[in-house]
């Protein structure tokens, strides 16, 4: 199970702004139901909301993957947002966040779900992984920069 399989470039966002967690959520929500179609922005943020109050999904390292099972999303379903002045994010290390990446799945794919976030964490803690991607161009560079992680997995 790949990350590319699940990210088009219309997924990826090379210059994300938000000032908060909160806004941060919400328009990820927004940008989600552009590409999984039959899916209500006000419940992705409901969903993604409710799993920051069990914890932050900042993992450190200046990395946030917020996720979640969403009822009636068709597929999995991955954007990557880049913050270059990065946001707060309640991050287990304190630290702002500048890579982002959303996961959605479908509420009966809980084993995909669990192995592509895994996956995704992952590729994210390579060494010199997130530095490339916050030095990325384009959001091509970015696909390619985690196609390439990905080869070594």
């Amino acid at each position: 199970m790949r990350i590319l399989n699940h990210l088009c470039a219309r997924g990826i966002d090379p210059d994300f702004q938000a000032s908060s967690k909160e806004e941060v959520l919400k328009k990820l929500a927004e940008e989600a139901v552009k590409l999984a179609e039959g899916v209500d922005a006000g419940l992705v943020y409901d969903i993604l909301n409710e799993r920051e109050e069990l914890g932050s999904t900042g993992i450190g390292q200046g990395i946030a993957i917020p996720h979640g099972k969403i009822p009636g999303l068709q597929k999995l379903c991955i954007l990557v947002a880049r913050c270059k002045d990065g946001v707060p994010f309640d991050a287990s290390d304190s630290m702002p966040v500048y890579i982002i990446v959303l996961l959605l799945a479908p509420d009966d794919a809980t084993t995909t779900y669990l192995k592509i976030l895994a996956r995704v964490s992952r590729v994210l803690k390579m060494e010199g992984v997130v530095e490339r991607i916050r030095n990325a161009a384009d959001a091509m560079e970015i696909k390619q920069i985690i196609g390439e992680a990905e080869n070594h997995l």
